[in-house]
């Protein structure tokens, strides 16, 4: 079982009282913080294996703290938010954040992503390895199924495994687009649409499923093998 310690940063007592004991059964080991600055301390003197992130904190608005915390730590964070629009999603992820959860949330599903962002954590691969994603060999220069090459470009495949190399965590149009063709690209959301729907064919029955659309952000590769 996948195990760490939860860093819950949130200044609602009753999102501690609700969280502590559900993590706990999970078989974590919760922290608490109840302000941006408690959380930043706590985070640059424990290290803990992963944050769950409020953005309407007392102290500093939870964007600036991610900012602040990604200047100097890798953990991984899930954001937990009462705010649902696009643009705060997006900005969350493009700030670093691994995940974003709305509140009120379901528990099983909070749980699923921990378990996601802690499996990607511990079962990082080197750049060169080969990751099996479903019935998919994706290498840094092909993907093969049951052995036979896929026929994608070049620009294709990089973005395939960009994708598997993130897989179970959304990458927001602007991450894509700056990674894959440059940040003077960074608005041509159409374009990548183009390579997704080329790619998806390239995967052909399931390829939705497995290149999952979160609308208005960007996309996700399925966390499975």
């Amino acid at each position: 079982m996948i195990s760490g310690r939860i860093l819950v940063v949130d200044d609602e007592p009753q999102i501690h009282r609700f969280l502590s004991p559900a993590l706990t059964a999970a078989g974590y080991t919760p922290l608490r913080a109840d302000s941006a600055a408690a959380a930043l301390r706590h985070i640059a003197a424990q290290a803990p294996d992963l944050v769950l992130l409020d953005l309407g904190l007392p102290d500093m608005d939870g964007q600036e703290a991610l900012r602040r915390l990604r200047a100097f730590s890798p953990v991984p964070v899930i954001i937990l938010s009462a705010r649902d629009r696009e643009a705060e999603k997006i900005a969350a992820l493009d700030n670093g954040a691994d995940d974003y959860v709305e509140k009120p949330f379901a528990l099983g599903e909070l749980l699923a992503r921990i378990r996601t962002a802690l499996r990607r954590v511990g079962a990082a691969e080197p750049p060169a390895a080969t990751l099996h994603i479903a019935d998919l060999a994706i290498t840094p220069g092909a993907t093969y199924r049951s052995g036979v090459v896929l026929p994608l470009t070049k620009r294709e495949q990089a973005l395939l495994l960009l994708l598997a190399r993130n897989r179970g965590r959304v990458l927001t149009h602007r991450q894509l687009l700056t990674a894959l063709w440059g940040p003077a690209h960074t608005e041509d959301v159409a374009y990548l649409r183009v390579y997704i729907g080329q790619l998806r064919k390239h995967l052909g029955e399931n390829a939705a499923k497995l290149i999952a659309t979160e609308p208005g952000v960007g996309y996700r590769l399925a966390d499975t093998t």
